[in-house]
């Protein structure tokens, strides 16, 4: 379907892509993966037309229907009615209705000559547009409408009155409705909350053609993709499997890389030993050329880079505090006279807890955290500090704060005077700021690098109590990797928000939920949470507003109903069963290994005591992590089991 051969694209004196060629086929579903400025969007244009290549050839099979969501939205059509803007995706459907309306007009006439033609091309068009779903695709712009978040009484606003965010995803309603033959998605999680990722994801499942996903959500690369393109200092490698299964095998084939290196070089310092100490000899010089022609023979290896090495992210400890972090009591805040975002909340967090605050966007979750952190008065109610609380608020705006003249390694040591420069450099470094980077004035950063950099100063010399507005935001996989160890690891009181369902799922430790008609405590993690939600609505569905209840009476629609909840819970299923066997497999092995190790020491063979001691030290977290992880899955699986038996 795509082929790249040879392709070369330089922006001035940078070369996003060096000579790369390979093929995706038809039905394909890849994760596009690499770091800021590699060329992923580059790449992208490049199959859409919209970008020309330096060098070499894209090939597109001809006649494929594509879908592309772009990070910058095309103007037009902003006067529209939202839901018309999106069913027109389906511009076929459109044209087909567009004509049967005319033929109908013209059957109205009495003195119509072609009438048995046109009530011929009349029935073909009919029957065309039921089968295309000419009918239902009101109902399906909508479905995608309200599963992205959108609410039922604004769907015939004009687009111009969303913001640009809202019209991101009236734009990915309308790419996804359509039904493309390829789907070429950046970052399309950039705009959307947790349950419109969750509703992505389940949309994505069952997408029929070939996906493109540009991305730095594990969540969804895992899920949707199952092989794995990488852009990397000009080069594009294609690797089996999501994510995950792509961070394996790349290290795997690092480490290869590594191994072959070293032994090539060995063997050419051999080499050229030999050359030089009998160059000089008539006896040897038969065996000094041969030696030359094989150092000329050598093939270059060249190493890959580690990608995920970002520098870990090491939080100092922050000072002690009271047990009863804040307290609110009777809480209400509304912006506007007479509508509330929330009444009569009492809410209390803990030292310790770690809260991910979830819910769709516009019920007030950021509102909540700036409550929190003292920066919104509540209306009605009592907001109570405990004992020496310190609380940090970081926000999207928390980086104007920042004087422009000032060096990134500035920034932070104001922050941190008592901290040493290494560990100074060792935080930056795990937000993307390494090497002469530090010494860049914040007046040439850039948006994401300001916000990258604001949230450095903040965990330079870190509160007892974090608030985090969507902390991942404009950080790649390694940063957010280490940022989720960091504040895995972090002592202190955190309440975030969060569309990575990854980072929530690594990190919180409790939920807190805002949905109509209140907010809502989850004592456990995000999978305990939807483990919850499951239980409480066992037939959930894409879209509660196209969703009608059988008639009582009607098996063939209980048959439908029982049928789609199979379906709907089929594939997480094989997810879990996977997973179990998985660490079934993994716990299983250490086991051995940890018998293995006991049984070397018993029998006094050679080797290092230290080495195995530390080893043996470290098994029973690993089971017992596992272990935990091994809970969760099950847990979830036998609530999906119990849907499922219901359903049967």
């Amino acid at each position: 379907m795509i082929e790249f051969r040879q392709v070369t694209k330089r922006y001035g004196e940078q070369e996003l892509l060096g000579g790369v060629s390979f093929r995706i086929l038809a039905g394909q579903r890849i994760g596009v993966v690499g770091p800021n400025g590699c060329g992923k969007s580059t790449m992208f244009g490049l199959i859409t037309g919209n970008l020309q290549a330096d060098k070499g050839d894209v090939q597109v099979q001809s006649g494929v229907r594509l879908g592309y969501l772009r990070q910058i939205l095309a103007l037009g059509s902003e006067e529209m009615p939202l839901r018309t803007y999106v069913a027109e995706a389906l511009s076929e459907l459109t044209r087909m209705e567009t004509r049967i309306h005319e033929i109908e007009h013209r059957l109205a006439d009495p003195k119509e000559q072609d009438r048995a033609a046109l009530l011929e091309e009349l029935g073909i068009l009919q029957t065309r547009f039921e089968h295309e779903g000419g009918y239902t695709r009101a109902a399906r712009a909508e479905e995608a409408l309200g599963g992205l978040g959108f609410a039922a009484d604004r769907l015939d606003n004009p687009l111009q009155s969303f913001s640009g965010g809202w019209q991101m995803r009236a734009e990915l309603a309308k790419i996804l409705i359509s039904e493309p033959d390829l789907l070429l998605l950046d970052e399309p999680s950039n705009y959307l909350d947790l349950p419109a990722v969750e509703w992505l994801q389940r949309y994505l499942k069952g997408f029929r053609g070939t996906l493109l996903l540009i991305s730095h959500d594990r969540y969804l690369l895992n899920s949707l993709t199952e092989q794995t393109l990488e852009l990397y200092a000009g080069k594009a490698t294609l690797y089996r499997g999501p994510y995950d299964t792509y961070i394996l095998e790349r290290t795997e084939r690092q480490r290869q890389l590594n191994a072959q290196k070293k032994n090539q070089d060995q063997k050419r310092k051999e080499i050229e030993r030999f050359v030089e100490r009998f160059r000089a000899k008539n006896t040897k010089a038969t065996q000094v050329q041969s030696r030359i022609k094989q150092l000329e023979k050598m093939e270059t290896i060249d190493l890959i880079e580690d990608i995920r090495t970002k520098g870990r992210i090491r939080l100092s400890t922050p000072p002690a505090c009271g047990v009863e972090v804040i307290r609110l009591e009777s809480a209400g805040f509304g912006y506007q006279e007479g509508q509330w975002l929330f009444r009569d909340l009492d809410l209390a967090v803990q030292r310790g807890d770690k809260t991910a605050v979830v819910g769709s966007n516009g019920l007030g979750k950021t509102t909540l955290l700036r409550i929190l952190a003292g920066q919104l008065p509540l209306r009605t109610g009592q907001r109570t500090l405990g004992h020496k609380v310190q609380p940090g608020f970081q926000t999207q705006d928390f980086a104007e704060s920042m004087s422009p003249s000032a060096t990134v390694l500035q920034i932070v040591r104001e922050a941190a005077p008592g901290e040493t420069e290494p560990r100074l450099r060792t935080l930056l470094g795990g937000f993307g700021f390494a090497g002469n980077a530090i010494e860049k004035s914040v007046e040439v950063l850039s948006g994401g690098e300001k916000i990258r950099l604001a949230f450095a100063r903040l965990l330079a010399n870190p509160p007892n109590f974090l608030l985090l507005d969507e902390p991942t935001t404009h950080l790649d996989i390694p940063s957010r990797e280490a940022l989720e160890q960091a504040l895995t690891e972090y002592e202190g009181t955190l309440l975030f928000v969060s569309h990575d369902v990854a980072f929530v799922r690594k990190v919180a430790t409790s939920i807190l939920a805002i949905a109509p008609p209140g907010v809502n405590r989850y004592h456990g993690g995000y999978d305990y949470y939807l483990e919850k939600l499951a239980q409480a609505n066992p037939s959930p569905t894409l879209s509660s507003r196209t969703t009608t209840a059988p008639a009582s009476g009607s098996a063939k629609a209980s048959r439908q109903e029982r049928a789609a909840r199979l379906q709907q819970t089929a594939p997480r299923k094989r997810e879990l069963e996977a997973l179990l066997q998985k660490y079934e497999a993994r716990i299983h092995a250490l086991e051995q290994e940890q018998a293995e190790l006991v049984s070397s020491l018993e029998s006094g063979a050679e080797m290092s005591y230290a080495q195995i001691n530390a080893r043996l030290s470290a098994i029973p977290e690993e089971v017992e992590a596992l272990t935990r992880e091994w809970e969760k899955a099950g847990t979830e699986l036998e609530a999906i089991l119990e849907i499922r038996k219901q359903a049967g």
